[in-house]
């Protein structure tokens, strides 16, 4: 998604989706890494709070970039699609730190 952010053409984006795209990108890079360490920490010692923590995070970025992606690329907005996939992911993080908060 990177590569498409910058390297699509200006007319391909909705007015100032570019911008907007770039910001989906960074929020999907960022929880990428977050779920690879999460990968990490289930090997070790999985517990279920943590995995179900860590599906809310992929289906969560999944909803919330997507969301956002379509409405760069449209101009439209994707109903609830976005805020769905983020109300998702700060659930997800609260559920994170209350697992591994119970896991110390």
């Amino acid at each position: 998604m990177g590569a498409l952010t910058a390297h699509l053409p200006d007319a391909r984006f909705a007015e100032g989706g570019r911008a907007i795209a770039h910001n989906a990108m960074e929020v999907q890079m960022w929880h990428a890494l977050a779920l690879l360490a999460l990968g990490v920490s289930l090997s070790q010692r999985p517990t279920r709070l943590i995995a179900v923590a860590g599906c809310g995070l992929l289906l969560g970025t999944l909803l919330f970039c997507g969301g956002v992606y379509y409405t760069a690329l449209t101009g439209h907005h994707a109903a609830h699609v976005a805020p769905t996939g983020g109300s998702l992911l700060i659930i997800s993080w609260c559920t994170l730190a209350v697992a591994w908060a119970l896991r110390a």
